[in-house]
């Protein structure tokens, strides 16, 4: 239909995505704005009524009065609606990043904004921060099903609402980029700190122009006012010192408030927030009228307006009336009173300073530095994360005069406070409601521990765009099997499906219609480092049971729904895999480089003279057929005591040969790139060599026997045959064969003398190919017309192998396969599909060769044919050393 490609591209665009990221990213910078300025201005204007009010009327009257019935508002509105919203908000923010089902949204949102109004406009000594990073993740989450996404896109989603909350909360877009890093998702992915950064920047500006400041960051309450000296050094760690002492005793507080509210008071919530309200109202009635705005307090330590009484009593009304408020479970945040105690510290180890030196006529730093100095070291003793404590107060005033106090400060209280009482305030909180965060393991066990890559199936079955509409239905009809990737140059171009072929049922195709007219040409897929809960759940999304596995746009796997189920089942059994030890890797001893102008790589491995020529020469062929540039490698063994590094070697006789190759390629103007390595370990250096410089094909030779015990070809082409990632090619050299002509009439004892002379000549012009119809019969037939240039009018024969007890031959595989051979060139070689009856494949390809005397057999093989059947007779192993004719062995490539 016309609508497909559109609705094909919209589906694709639903998927986690960078270009959604980036949208969904700067939607939640923006909400979360508009939250904290919401939220900022209805606590502004509560709290400035009920000031004024104090004023106007008793405030022993006054302010008790209003904690109580806007306390008990508060608490009703959060257990009735959002229990949820109790207390802080963040570490249930943590909790839901952890996967612990915790509601977060739109719900959670309204009723934490409401009763954090209420609450805090009301004089209960906590802060906004807390309700606003909760606030702006449950905004994110309800976003993030609004625009369905994976669990784990996600969850880094609602980590850039809660640090675009506190961005925009603080206007300090870099500490909440870190709080994110550092304390909720510690996770420094790359998606992770893209998004957090993009919604905590358009958090912190769109705050700030709808909070009335501009987007100078420049804090007059404090310019030019801080100074920091050598002497004040000790000082500074005497802050960090009590900072994290006074944060440890704060952190133990806060959780004996939580129990004695719960489990002394047997109230409900919103009585035990009334009776919070209450207490608080009666204290700050009795304080001097500064202590009625708490914002106002923290600035007047600030600046330098306040006496050493003041900010001691700063310091214990605000430590005693913070677990007050904060045991009720009132929705309202620590940051705040942290930032507050820690001020009023600072600058009572500064005033202590300042009084001590004087005297003596040493200059000190002034109590305004301390002060800000200590509002990042308390912080940190209570939240724990001291890169966000020393960012937070930076930002706040953009004065670099604190960079170093802070990180002395910050620093010692962080190693203080982590001696006396390990562990974050918000996992003790979470800890104390029942809720523990495993961090030694993934928090999604193999469902994000595991990717697609490391379940997915490496061997593949494909088909060709140009494969034509009759046999892409027999290919159906052959598989079990619901839909095949369609590549093109092992680049994932499209899927066919049995859905698109009773789609077309009315079109009335020809069967010549080539497959790339009714493919789906935007096929869903995931990349190799996608988890198993991103793959679930686009399968289940989409309704469908396998997806293909992409690097770029190469195809290099496919993974299903029983592939996600065995992995599990393997994880509940224990069948974990033993870590495996890896040899020392190669050194490279000699290289040479040409120009990268290939569209592959194709690897030759050269040992023996004798052979490298005509070995070099099939890459060659195949090189120029498909664009590719040859890398030549020569391995030089040592013994396994020695280093490669550090041995000498003598590499004069390997340059030689290299060069052989170097004037070879130059005549065929082909890029070379050759190369000596030294190594205990051929096979595990070829592996090495692949994977270092992307080879796409490697061609070996190999002798035609082994006396490797256990092994089929060898020690080192099996375990290549095994690993190797690319497309494998072995050749196994044959001499000159006598035709059945030739032997019928008899040669002469000169021309058998010239023969026997000539016998490391090889002649490629009889070449036979057994076909099966498996993907790398295929493999072969698409290779074939690249290594047919190396003959002179080569004759090809596809050769089918049937029982003795079948009558009637079916011969569509062959013929299949002669279509495509035409179709891949235009040949001037004559191709014949060959009927043979023979009990076994090995036994009818065997006496085929003797009898009629081929030159090379062409044997394409997957890596079980090659390497699991070797009790019951290895079939391409078996034509290989049964004839005395060229046998070139084709593997496709499996990626591991």
């Amino acid at each position: 239909m016309w609508y497909t490609p559109i609705f094909q591209r919209f589906r694709q665009l639903l998927q986690p995505r960078r270009r959604l990221a980036i949208f969904e990213a700067c939607l939640i910078g923006l909400v979360s704005a508009l939250a904290a300025v919401l939220l900022k201005s209805g606590v502004g204007l509560l709290g400035a009524w009920r000031v004024q009010t104090s004023l106007l009327l008793p405030a022993w009257f006054v302010l008790p009065g209003i904690g109580l019935a806007f306390g008990f508002l508060a608490g009703w509105l959060v257990e009735r609606v959002a229990p949820e919203t109790s207390g802080s908000g963040i570490p249930q923010v943590k909790a839901v990043l952890a996967r612990i089902p915790i509601a977060l949204d739109l719900r959670v949102a309204l009723v934490k904004l409401v009763g954090g109004i209420l609450a805090l406009g009301s004089g209960l000594a906590l802060g906004r921060e807390g309700p606003t990073v909760q606030v702006s993740a449950a905004l994110a989450a309800q976003l993030s099903r609004w625009f369905p996404t994976s669990p784990d896109h996600r969850r880094q989603l609602i980590a850039a609402g809660a640090g675009a909350g506190l961005a925009a909360a603080f206007n300090t877009p870099i500490a909440g980029v870190l709080f994110v890093v550092e304390e909720l998702l510690q996770d420094f992915s790359e998606f992770t700190l893209g998004t957090a950064i993009l919604a905590s920047f358009i958090g912190a500006v769109v705050s700030r122009l709808l909070g009335g400041r501009s987007l100078d960051l420049n804090l007059a309450l404090t310019a030019s006012k801080t100074e920091f000296f050598v002497q004040d050094i000790p000082f500074y760690l005497v802050l960090g010192v009590l900072a994290g002492l006074m944060g440890a005793l704060f952190n133990r507080g806060i959780i004996a408030s939580l129990t004695v509210y719960r489990r002394s008071l047997r109230f409900g919530l919103p009585a035990r927030v009334a009776l919070a309200g209450l207490v608080s109202g009666v204290i700050v009635a009795l304080l001097p009228l500064a202590f009625r705005d708490n914002t106002g307090l923290r600035e007047i330590l600030i600046t330098g307006e306040a006496s050493w009484s003041m900010a001691a009593i700063a310091f214990i009304s605000q430590f005693i009336l913070t677990l007050v408020a904060y045991g009720s479970g009132v929705p309202g945040g620590l940051f705040a009173p942290a930032l507050t105690l820690g001020a009023a510290l600072g600058y009572l180890v500064g005033i202590g300073e300042h009084s001590l030196l004087l005297p003596f006529g040493i200059a000190t730093g002034l109590p305004i530095t301390y002060a800000l100095a200590g509002m990042g070291a308390f912080f940190t003793a209570v939240a724990r994360v001291p890169i966000t404590g020393i960012i937070i107060v930076f930002e706040m005033t953009t004065d670099f005069n604190l960079v170093l106090p802070l990180m002395i400060g910050c620093a010692t209280s962080y190693l203080v406070a982590e001696k006396l009482a390990p562990g974050s305030l918000y996992d003790k909180l979470l800890a104390w409601n029942g809720i523990t965060i495993e961090k030694a393991a993934p928090a999604g066990g193999i469902m994000t521990s595991l990717t697609a890559k490391d379940v997915m199936q490496q061997q593949v079955e494909t088909l060709d765009t140009e494969m034509p509409l009759d046999e892409v239905m027999q290919a159906f009809a052959r598989s079990h099997h619901r839909g095949f990737p369609v590549v093109e140059d092992s680049k994932l171009v499209g899927i066919v499906t049995q859905s698109d072929l009773l789609n077309i049922r009315d079109r009335n195709l020809a069967n010549d219609t080539p497959l790339r007219e009714i493919m789906t040409t935007t096929p869903m897929s995931v990349t190799p480092i996608h988890t198993l809960s991103n793959v679930l759940y686009l399968l289940d999304r989409y309704q469908i049971s396998r997806l293909p596995v992409v690097d770029g746009r190469k195809l290099i796997g496919i993974i299903t729904r029983g592939d996600i189920i065995r992995a599990e089942a393997e994880h509940l059994n224990g069948e974990n895999a033993t870590p495996k030890l890896r040899p020392e890797p190669s050194y490279v001893v000699y290289q040479t480089r040409s120009p990268s102008i290939g569209r592959g790589r194709l690897l030759v491995p050269v040992a023996n003279p004798e052979t490298a020529g005509i070995l070099l020469e099939m890459a060659a062929a195949i090189a120029r057929d498909r664009h590719y540039e040859i890398d030549c490698v020569q391995v030089m063994l040592i013994p396994r005591h020695s280093s490669p590094s550090e041995t000498q070697v003598r590499t004069a006789k390997s340059r030689r040969l290299l060069r052989k190759a170097e004037v070879l390629a130059k005549k065929w103007q082909i890029p070379l790139h050759t190369q000596i390595r030294v190594t205990h370990d051929v096979a595990q250096t070829i592996l090495e060599t692949i994977n270092e410089q992307h080879i796409d094909l490697i061609l070996m030779g190999w002798k035609g026997n082994t006396s490797t015990p256990g092994r089929i070809f060898g020690d080192v082409v099996d375990t290549v045959i095994r690993q190797a990632a690319c497309e494998v090619v072995l050749v196994k050299l044959g001499t000159i064969q006598q035709s059945p002509m030739e032997t019928q009439h008899g040669l002469t004892a000169r021309a058998k003398q010239q023969l026997s002379a000539n016998s490391t000549q090889h002649s490629f012009n009889r070449w036979l190919v057994p076909m099966a119809g498996g993907p790398n019969s295929r493999l072969a037939i698409k290779l074939l017309p690249a290594l047919l240039t190396l003959g002179n009018n080569p004759q090809i024969r596809l050769a089918q192998v049937f029982k003795p007890s079948e009558l009637k031959p079916d011969m569509t595989i062959s013929e299949q396969a002669i279509r495509q051979l035409m179709r891949r060139r235009k040949l001037s070689s004559t191709v014949v599909a060959l009927p043979v009856q023979a009990d076994s494949v090995a036994e009818g390809v065997i006496n085929l060769v003797k009898t009629e005397g081929y030159d090379v057999v062409v044997v394409g093989a997957s890596r079980e044919g090659l390497l699991q059947r070797a009790i019951q007779g290895n079939i391409p192993e078996a034509i290989a050393s049964g004839v005395e004719s060229t046998v070139i062995l084709v593997r496709g490539a499996i990626n591991k």
